[in-house]
């Protein structure tokens, strides 16, 4: 008998319709709280509403997809012009013709700051998105399968996490120059390990669960059982974890180029218009410090708010559980 013969039951509310309880242990569903509540995607649709009862939530959301659009949607209803120089009109401050100043070029602030904020979205989700998926994978496989193996992925997490990650991108950017894909890559390649160390103990504790054991009985192999029943069961705190990964990353980007490591010109980034607004402040020069600031200040706070509320919804999820 093979777990592909339990493929037909029903994948959730097998307790309540009358279906096998071997469908509960294979699978790992969760099972609600109460006879008779709806199956089907509304555990789903229940943690969204939960998520959407919280305002502060719904703000940071609001946030991001306002930054989202700023920066990816303005430049298509405000043209600029920010790969020449202008130099009749350096530094101007902020008036109807230039609605944010202009910077030492002479190019309008706006345009530089929605071209900025393209790049540091990017950067910030991007690695979120790659180091989470690679973290995930590597920890999940860690803590399967355990013994020598699991001891020697964790010692290379180890190491690579006693290496600091502004040390390694100063050390790369003196022998390659630095550009959008290669910061991108030495930033996902320093975030993933945290990530890893969180699956893994979430497996760990998993792996030993009636559905794995179950699963091993009716002969399923060791990448299915991770693909189909440990990683979706640590899909909550690890996007929870990736929330955060956003934040961090956006943050690196604007130190990186606060050092000087930033993209090349005419490319910018939130960091970049910081620094040069940190360098020109004293001169007056207000509006080319300000608006960066408060774009970075907003996404890393709507940010952390969002993956706070997750965190809620997972944590109350766990509870019922």
């Amino acid at each position: 008998m093979s777990e592909e013969q339990f493929g037909a039951l029903p994948r959730e509310g097998a307790v309540e319709t009358g279906g096998s309880i071997v469908e509960v242990l294979v699978h790992g569903t969760d099972v609600p709280p109460a006879l008779g509540a709806p199956a089907g995607g509304s555990m789903a649709r229940r943690r969204v509403a939960m998520l959407l009862e919280n305002k502060m939530t719904v703000a940071g959301l609001v946030v991001i997809v306002g930054l989202i659009l700023f920066s990816f949607v303005g430049p298509l209803i405000y043209h600029t012009n920010q790969t020449g120089s202008f130099l009749l009109r350096e530094n101007l401050p902020p008036s109807g013709r230039f609605p944010l100043g202009t910077d030492p070029e002479g190019r309008d602030e706006l345009g530089r700051l929605m071209l900025g904020g393209q790049s540091s979205l990017e950067v910030g989700f991007g690695v979120a998105v790659v180091a989470t998926l690679f973290g995930m994978m590597w920890g999940a496989i860690a803590g399967f399968t355990g013994g020598i193996l699991d001891s020697l992925m964790m010692r290379i997490v180890d190491a690579l996490l006693a290496i600091p990650l502004l040390f390694f991108i100063v050390l790369l950017a003196s022998i390659i120059r630095p550009n959008l894909v290669l910061i991108f890559l030495v930033i996902a390649a320093g975030s993933w390990m945290e990530m890893a160390r969180l699956v893994r103990g979430e497996v760990l504790a998993l792996r030993e669960r009636d559905y794995v054991a179950a699963s091993r009985v009716f002969g399923a192999r060791s990448h299915r059982i991770i693909l189909r029943h440990l990683i979706p069961n640590v899909m909550g705190v690890v996007v929870v974890a990736g929330t955060f990964i956003v934040a961090d990353s956006i943050l690196a980007f604007a130190a990186l180029a606060f050092l000087g490591l930033g993209v090349p010109p005419p490319a910018t980034s939130w960091g970049d218009l910081l620094t040069i607004g940190v360098d020109n402040v004293f001169n007056g020069f207000w509006w080319q410090l300000w608006p960066a600031a408060v774009a970075l200040v907003l996404v890393e706070i709507a940010v952390n708010i969002v993956g706070d509320g997750v965190r809620d919804v997972v944590e109350q999820r766990l509870i019922r559980r």
